[in-house]
């Protein structure tokens, strides 16, 4: 009993820590005052700012522009990666599945430094360019991670089969292989986005001064000053947008697990009748 209630004390406790300050920021965006901890009124004027905030507005394009473009490179290679691999030897599979895991327990400093070695000694400026590809090698190894398991828990004699039945390379690999890793290819790509809106030592590095990040938006206004107040109305937005995004995906695997019961239950009904015809 003792353990039971420590236990739930120490997740509660865990809990407060990551959440309070968050909902601190819900609350002090609903009033104009320069510091949190002062109360001046209701008010959705931090809102108002924000969207006519045109540093804040650029930099929050930026963002997602970067994120959508490099997850979108980043699930096309991780995709196609982890497709080649798997169906490789063996003795290339355990290299480059060795290879493969070395950015996501490597040092994101040194992936960064080692890429400003690389666009200096290529004479590359940094630039948008350089800025996708630095997010590129950061999240394309999460892709492939993402989209190997589903690789492993499909059958591997579909593929074959396919190619038996008339159909050539590319409409089996469309048509019978992506299908089935499809939930693979959306977790890698939502991973990639999270990973690169989250970002700054890789985006400080690499993009050019003039082009800003919320990240690198932030850092730069500490530097100067103090956090404007609007930033934390952006960050109730980002909050209820993960939070719905959340509550959507919960509810959608709610539906898929509520249909497979059905069709399982379908199927005991069928094995039942089948069974009592056959007794006939």
């Amino acid at each position: 009993m003792v353990k039971k209630i420590f236990a739930k004390s120490y997740i509660w406790l865990v809990l407060a820590f990551m959440y309070v300050p968050i909902f601190v920021l819900i609350v002090f965006s609903f009033t104009d005052t320069r510091n949190i901890g002062s109360w001046s009124g209701f008010t959705w004027q931090l809102y108002l700012d924000l969207f006519n905030n045109k540093e804040i507005m650029a930099a929050l394009w930026n963002t997602f522009l970067v994120a959508i473009v490099s997850a979108t490179v980043s699930t096309l290679l991780g995709t196609l990666g982890a497709i080649g691999v798997f169906y490789s030897g063996q003795r290339f599979k355990k290299t480059m599945e060795s290879v493969t895991q070395l950015p996501v327990v490597n040092a994101e400093i040194v992936m960064a430094l080692s890429l400003v070695v690389l666009f200096v000694g290529l004479g590359f400026k940094f630039s948008f360019f350089t800025l996708v590809i630095g997010h590129v090698v950061l999240t394309v190894a999460f892709v492939y991670l993402s989209v190997k398991p589903k690789l492993v828990q499909m059958d591997p004699s579909i593929y074959e089969a396919a190619l038996d039945l008339g159909a050539t390379p590319n409409y089996a690999l469309t048509h019978v292989v992506l299908p089935e890793i499809i939930p693979g290819i959306i977790s890698g790509f939502t991973l990639s986005m999270t990973l690169s809106l989250d970002d700054y030592i890789i985006t400080a590095f690499l993009r050019n001064n003039s082009f800003n990040t919320l990240s690198t938006y932030v850092q730069g206004v500490i530097a100067r000053s103090s956090i404007p107040p609007a930033l934390r109305a952006l960050t109730t937005l980002i909050f209820v947008v993960a939070l719905l995004a959340l509550v959507v995906n919960n509810f959608r695997v709610n539906q898929v697990k509520k249909m497979d019961k059905t069709f399982r239950k379908g199927e005991e009904k069928l094995k039942k009748i089948n069974y009592g015809s056959s007794d006939l």
